[in-house]
C-alpha cells in the first residue's frame, strides 16, 4: 500500500521521500552476475570437475561462499535432468523391443 504523504513529499522535491519511492518501484538488485571460469559440463561425469572449480573459486576469492552455494544446485538440478532424461531414453527403447510388464 502506498503511503500518499510520501508520494506528496517527493512530488514536492524531498529526496528521501523520492528515494524511498523508488527503492519501492525500483528495488535495488539483491544478486550480481559472476564471472568465472568453468570447466565444459557434457554429462554427468564432469560434474565433479565444475564442484571443485566452484570450490576452487570459492577458495581463491574469485566468487563468494554464498555464490557458490547458489551455483551447486544448478549442479544438483542438471544432474537430475540427465539422470531423467537417461530414464526417459530407456523406457522408451524397451517399448520399442516390446517390453511389457506381466499383469
Amino acid at each position: 500500500m502506498v503511503c500518499w504523504a510520501v508520494v506528496e513529499l517527493a512530488q514536492s522535491g524531498n529526496l528521501v521521500a523520492l528515494r524511498l519511492c523508488l527503492e519501492r518501484l525500483l528495488p535495488p538488485r539483491k544478486d550480481r552476475p559472476i564471472s568465472f571460469t568453468l570447466p565444459k559440463i557434457k554429462g554427468a561425469e564432469d560434474l565433479p570437475k565444475v564442484l571443485g572449480a566452484i570450490l576452487e573459486a570459492v577458495a581463491q576469492g574469485e566468487i563468494t561462499p554464498g555464490e557458490g552455494q547458489t551455483l551447486t544446485p544448478m549442479l544438483d538440478a542438471y544432474r537430475k535432468a540427465l539422470e531423467t532424461t537417461d530414464l526417459e531414453a530407456r523406457l522408451t527403447a524397451l517399448e520399442k523391443e516390446g517390453f511389457h510388464e506381466k499383469p
